[in-house]
């Protein structure tokens, strides 16, 4: 195994290495290639998407000597200096610990003179909506003169909370998350480099639980293998592997529970959590994926074509069984019992005894009609 965590050893050095933001790639290495930059980008999208590596991949494909198609060669001085992460010409700063007007003033002091060796100097500041009023005025009168040197990236997770006068003075791309598929694909290729022996299923798990973030999923990765090294090497890493170090439940405990809930079998249904929460599953994570199934079934009420939406997280039997306990289940019923659970999750959070409000959620879900 590496020394250097996966997610630094293995991040995409060139827009053809990056996984699941086709639309962004695409138009960002025409206008690369084509000579059609423009001095200002918003990188609007989830987590562990790829905004602050596309902003970087961006600053060495400007700066290339030698680019090819749009592409960074990877082996000039230029790209190599970034790839180190010592180039003093693409400047990084993170809004959410530099967010005053005294950052901006200095990253506007120093946009006015030349690079030092590059042809841009690039400048890449993440989590941009969490500058203050005043820092986001001055950075916005930065935007309206920007040198024909700068180039200005801007990286955000909440785009809805940048003023609508930056926003409109950038080329805006909004980056999507990935399928579990996508980020199941991208830990089995890493997963083979590393000789690591893990099963697709347990990959597939691992893409699950990092919710459309690959920075996340290999972060997982990382954890899993980092914790089978020390054992037997040609043991295989298994999906029950996954869910005792990830503390995942599964999702065929969450579908015997909703059945008791189901069938109002109150005292089972108590004794059915606790039993498991006894073995060691994590009662957060019991709560959230207890909302997420009930959630599914939810919108096969809505509507039963949609069970497409299931095929990427469960089992065929599995989807078998929430089709079975969604035709079962009114809705009235059903978004009642879907409110009580939301509602524990809140409190949880403050509860001295964590699993009382599942249990008193449980006895309003299974008090209907009595």
């Amino acid at each position: 195994m590496a020394n250097v965590v996966l997610y630094r050893k293995y991040r995409p050095q060139s827009f053809a290495e990056v996984a699941g933001q086709e639309h962004v790639v695409t138009t960002l290495r025409n206008a690369v290639r084509m000579g059609l930059l423009s001095h200002a980008y918003l990188f609007s999208g989830p987590r562990g998407t790829g905004k602050t590596t596309l902003a970087r991949i961006l600053a060495k494909t400007v700066n290339c000597k030698d680019p090819k198609n749009g592409e960074p060669c990877n082996t000039c001085e230029f790209c190599e200096e970034i790839n180190r992460g010592g180039a003093i010409d693409l400047i990084e700063m993170d809004a959410a610990s530099n967010r005053g007007i005294d950052e901006i003033r200095d990253l506007k002091d120093g946009a006015r003179f030349a690079p030092s060796r590059f042809r841009y100097k690039v400048f890449v500041i993440d989590e941009a909506h969490q500058l203050t009023k005043d820092a986001a005025n001055a950075l916005l009168k930065l935007l309206e003169e920007p040198p024909s040197h700068v180039i200005i990236i801007l990286a955000t997770t909440e785009a809805h909370k940048m003023i609508p006068t930056i926003a409109s003075r950038c080329q805006r791309f909004d980056f999507k998350k990935l399928t579990a598929k996508e980020v199941a694909d991208n830990l089995e290729s890493i997963a083979k480099q590393e000789g690591a022996a893990i099963d697709k299923e347990a990959l597939f798990l691992i893409a699950l639980q990092a919710e459309g973030s690959l920075r996340d999923a290999v972060s997982l990765l990382d954890k899993v293998l980092t914790f089978h090294s020390g054992s037997d090497t040609q043991k295989r890493v298994t999906t029950q592997d996954i869910e005792q170090l990830l503390g995942i439940v599964d999702a065929n405990i969450t579908g015997e529970f909703v059945e008791k809930l189901i069938e109002q079998d109150t005292k089972g249904a108590v004794e059915f959590l606790n039993q498991n929460l006894e073995k060691g599953v994590d009662p957060y994570e019991f709560a959230k994926n207890l909302v997420e199934y009930l959630r599914h079934i939810l919108i096969l009420k809505l509507n039963p074509q949609l069970v497409i939406t299931l095929e990427e997280r469960f089992t065929k039997e599995q989807q078998e069984k929430i089709q079975d306990q969604a035709k079962r289940i009114d809705q009235k019923t059903l978004t009642s019992i879907l409110g009580h659970f939301l509602e524990a999750e809140n409190k949880m959070k403050y509860a001295s005894i964590i699993q009382l409000p599942l249990e008193l959620a449980i006895v309003d879900s299974c008090a209907r009609g009595k």
